[in-house]
């Protein structure tokens, strides 16, 4: 694809512009090796019209454009798309390889410069506002964050596409290195052209849906190949720049970033996760772990040279050692023979404890590791015997990593999430009630009636149920899930599952519900002494608009509650809380889910603090814009400062993961922004600005807004009885059904109401054909209502976009959502619909909004274009829609031929095939997918 480099043409990043056009000319090659000539032609001559048309709207070019897509043989269309395809999946290799390039030219140009968005930015900012040292660590000590890992289905990658986009950003690294012969080079450029042509003979497709441990494994990657490594580097600098700004201090910051997972314990509308499912999550998680740690240790027992014939060490260690001779067995390690290493001794036998640990015989004997803290003090004492010899160089280089990736990873990994829907509770609470002669008609009982009972029962210390208790198979797997979190705090230890997430939280109940579940495990009991002992804890869902007007009133129900208030007393006057943005945006739209996400926010947090209670605000976003997405440093600076309490969590998910996760460099720049922003929210926490005390102004304008917005957004959603055929018929939604990216279903029911459609396939489906709805609908009219022609209204909104960082941020997603929708490519799929008069009207509807929303925007930002003020993307974006332009007129193509078949009762599973490529495709070309 000789000339397709010209997609990333910049003035700016020549060193870009050679990376595509070296792979572009790499893949021409192997287009020219596996189809011929011709093939490349056909590619060429498709992305040069496409390309001419975004330059100027011509009819007859058009028409030849259409006419050479419509005309291509079914054979050479399938390479075609996967041509166009493949070479996105390069540009984003090449454009994720730039961005590390970037910060190490940065930093090697920089010299003493401190680069924006950094942790030493973060440090010094709080250095220049003289913070003394002792509220730096009241701050740190007071942050935390948690990025949790989803399976939620929006990556449509396989992981062998994904392994071959390593190795090739690898080799492209190396193409940087100056000190390369020509012959080496030439031998990387053979290396990357095998590359190539294995991912063009690599099945896209996955041939069949993942099952949840796939999705176990696929999640676990990320830990393996980036995050344990990582995640302790961002730890080191943050601690390099504290001891360079407050050298008075030796700094050891507490934990505050982590990562969680939802992989294995989101059973939400997902009968395949059962509590053995998590039980075996847990178990490879921690076999995970274990062999990074055995990895490790044998990397340092080889570096553990120290002689007693020179050195003197610490007797301690000694006495250590004689103490493991005594108790431990050497089964699968062998003895180290050199009685004169006792570092190697010593190490030898923590090699063979941690083996041990999968040996459930040897459980409960001195044989194995069963407390983390017991592996971190014989780290510990390593620790102290080298610098007893004064060698804290060496402990220094290989002993601090490794004793701060125990205290991040423990024995379990990461902390698994469980979460279930409320109604699954409320079915299994029934039939327990009824079994217990409680009462039989639990499911009918008014929400203070359910309260009063489920009170009295939490305390109550008697069981409900004798543990032989015949039940159905779904209450006997709900009460399952409790005894296996019980079963694995004891064998992986608490930390490993200590949040039960409750999604469609409608009441006070469905979290005592939980609770009282909870207690005949054993998670909630009261000491002999009475002190009740809590090592779970119910966290709500509040997605739907109606549920985040709910949920102040809810959790103050709960609050007054002297049992539940004494649960949460017991784990810290801490509360968990989780918002969705996909559900609340579906529900509402994207101008009215930011301001009720934002109100929410600030009464749920008002309430909390009136019963002493910090919050940790658990925020569920994903991806794509019309889900809350944006990057990691803007969704935490996007918060209000005062909220973030007791932390701050947020989902990261399938293609995110790919995107953030995938390659060190920038794994480590997301989280060392994402630290930076954390630091900073954390400040304006305790100090705020003028800015923010000034918000309360603009605050008041936001509802009337935010009101009019949801109307009209409702108003086609919810009340055009067109809408849902438009929908489905003008987006490729039932054939993203069939993309197989993921174990769960793309619907909580067998049903076809869109109250039951998820998020996901609703945002995926409107982003291929272009339209990407959910983001921007009904913004235009909102705003454009309220300024009603008046100039002074327009000015007030000029000033809160600049003044006012909620509605920027707003704005700003809005532009993004706009520059990335093309409604002349909408239109295309539109007219797959049958109905002429619900496609005309309907899509007219849309059109005029979107020209609307357009306008107004221009006039709010005082911009000429749409995202003039982040040239970058703008550019990316307008260099990218030429290609994918293509992909959406073949697409279209093909899901008209497909549907035609099936309507005639036939099926063509190649076609079917054709259409799933271009939707990998267009999620590759528009790197956005759910």
């Amino acid at each position: 694809m000789t000339e397709m480099a010209t997609a990333s043409r910049s003035s700016t990043n020549h060193l870009l512009r050679r990376d595509v056009r070296f792979l572009g000319n790499i893949l021409g090659e192997v287009l020219v090796h596996q189809g011929g000539r011709e093939l490349l032609d056909h590619v060429e001559k498709i992305r040069e019209t496409s390309k001419a048309l975004r330059a100027e709207f011509v009819p007859e070019l058009y028409e030849e454009f259409v006419n050479t897509i419509t005309g291509l043989e079914p054979g050479v269309r399938h390479l075609v798309i996967r041509a166009f395809a493949i070479y996105f999946q390069l540009v984003n290799i090449a454009e994720q390889n730039h961005r590390i390039r970037r910060k190490r030219d940065y930093e090697r140009s920089a010299g003493e410069a401190v680069q924006p968005g950094s942790i030493e930015s973060a440090i010094v900012e709080l250095k220049n506002k003289n913070l003394p040292l002792n509220e730096v660590q009241e701050l740190l000590s007071g942050i935390s964050l948690e990025l949790v890992m989803t399976a939620h289905p929006t990556e449509a990658m396989r992981r062998a596409v994904l392994d071959v986009h390593k190795r090739i950003a690898n080799e492209m690294m190396e193409l940087d290195n100056p000190s390369l012969t020509y012959r080496e080079r030439e031998r990387l450029r053979e290396q990357l052209r095998n590359e190539v042509l294995t991912l063009w003979q690599t099945d896209e497709l996955r041939d069949r849906k993942p099952t949840v441990i796939d999705e176990v494994r696929n999640g676990m990657y990320f830990f393996h190949e980036t995050l344990f490594n990582v995640l302790p580097d961002v730890y080191d600098e943050l601690e390099r720049c504290l001891a360079k700004y407050y050298p008075e201090q030796k700094w050891h910051v507490p934990t505050y970033l982590r990562f969680g997972t939802w992989i294995g314990g989101d059973r939400d509308g997902n009968p395949s996760v059962t509590a053995d499912i998590t039980w075996r999550t847990l178990n490879m998680q921690r076999n995970l772990v274990i062999h990074k740690y055995e990895t490790l240790l044998k990397a340092l027992m080889r570096k553990m040279s120290f002689s007693t014939t020179i050195v003197k060490v610490n007797p301690e260690l000694l006495e250590s050692i004689e103490q493991e001779r005594e108790a431990v067995e050497l089964r699968t390690v062998d003895r180290w023979t050199n009685d004169h290493e006792p570092y190697r001794i010593k190490i030898t036998y923590m090699i063979q404890k941690l083996q041990n640990m999968r040996e459930e015989k040897l459980k409960g004997t001195s044989q194995r590791y069963h407390q983390v803290s017991e592996f971190i003090a014989d780290l510990q004492l390593i620790d102290r015997s080298l610098r007893h010899h004064y060698a804290d160089f060496v402990a220094d280089t290989y002993l601090k990593k490794l004793i701060r990736q125990v205290e991040l990873f423990g024995f379990y990994l990461a902390a698994l999430d469980v979460r279930q829907h409320s109604q699954e509770h409320e079915n299994a609470m029934t039939e327990v009630l009824a079994k217990a002669g409680v009462t039989d008609r639990y499911n009918e009982l008014g929400e203070e009636e359910k309260i009063e009972l489920l009170h009295g029962l939490l305390s109550d210390s008697r069981p409900l149920l004798h543990a032989t208790a015949s039940l159905s198979e779904g209450a006997k797997e709900c009460l399952e899930v409790y005894r296996t979190i019980h079963r694995a705090q004891e064998e992986f230890g608490e930390s490993c599952i200590t949040t039960y997430l409750i999604s469609m939280t409608r009441g006070a109940s469905d979290l005592l519900e939980v609770m009282v579940f909870a207690k005949e495990a054993g998670l909630v009991r009261r000491t002999p002494e009475g002190k009740l002992v809590s090592s779970i804890q119910s966290a709500p869902l509040f997605e739907t608009i109606d549920d985040l007007h709910a949920a102040p009133a809810i959790m103050k129900t709960l609050f007054d509650l002297p049992v539940y208030r004494e649960a949460v007393a017991a784990r810290g006057d801490m509360h968990e809380i989780m918002l969705g943005y996909s559900d609340s945006n579906k529900d509402g739209g994207m101008v009215t889910a930011n301001w009720e996400l934002r109100v929410a926010l600030n009464k749920i947090t008002e309430t909390a603090g009136d019963y002493g209670v910090k919050l940790k605000f658990f925020h569920g976003r994903g991806g794509a814009l019309g889900r809350g997405g944006m990057p990691l440093n803007r969704s935490i600076l996007a918060q209000p400062p005062h909220t973030i309490g007791a932390g701050i969590k947020i989902t990261e998910q399938g293609e995110v993961l790919t995107s953030r996760y995938s390659m060190e460099g920038i794994a480590y720049r997301s989280l060392e922004q994402a630290t930076s922003a954390l630091v900073k929210a954390a400040y304006l926490a305790k100090h705020p600005t003028l800015d923010q005390t000034a918000d309360a102004q603009w605050e008041e304008i936001l509802p009337s807004i935010s009101e009019t917005a949801q109307t009209k957004y409702q108003d086609l959603i919810f009340r055009d009885p067109g809408f849902m055929t438009f929908f489905k018929e003008s987006t490729p939604l039932s054939e993203v059904g069939e993309l197989n990216i993921g174990s769960r279903p793309s619907k909580r029911k067998n049903s076809e109401r869109f109250e039951d459609l998820r998020a996901i396939p609703w945002v995926f489906a409107w982003t291929q054909s272009r339209y990407l709805l959910p983001a921007w609908y009904a913004a235009g009219t909102a705003f454009e209502k309220y300024v009603a022609g008046d100039p002074a209204k327009l000015e007030t909104l000029r000033r809160m976009y600049r003044e006012y960082s909620f509605f920027a941020t707003l704005v700003d997603n809005l532009q993004m959502a706009l520059a990335k929708a093309d409604l002349l490519i909408a239109r295309q799929y539109a007219d797959m619909i049958k109905d002429d008069e619900i496609r005309t009207r309907i899509f007219t509807l849309v059109q005029e909004e979107y020209d609307l929303t357009k306008r107004i925007l221009l006039e709010i930002t005082g911009q000429e274009e749409i995202l003039d003020n982040v040239p970058v993307i703008q550019e990316s974006i307008r260099l990218r829609n030429p290609y994918v332009d293509p992909l959406s007129y073949l697409q279209v193509q093909l899901l008209s031929e497909l549907r035609q078949r099936r309507d005639e009762g036939e099926d063509d599973t190649e076609l079917l095939r054709e259409v799933l490529l271009t939707i990998n495709g267009i999620a590759a070309g528009l790197r956005n997918t759910g």
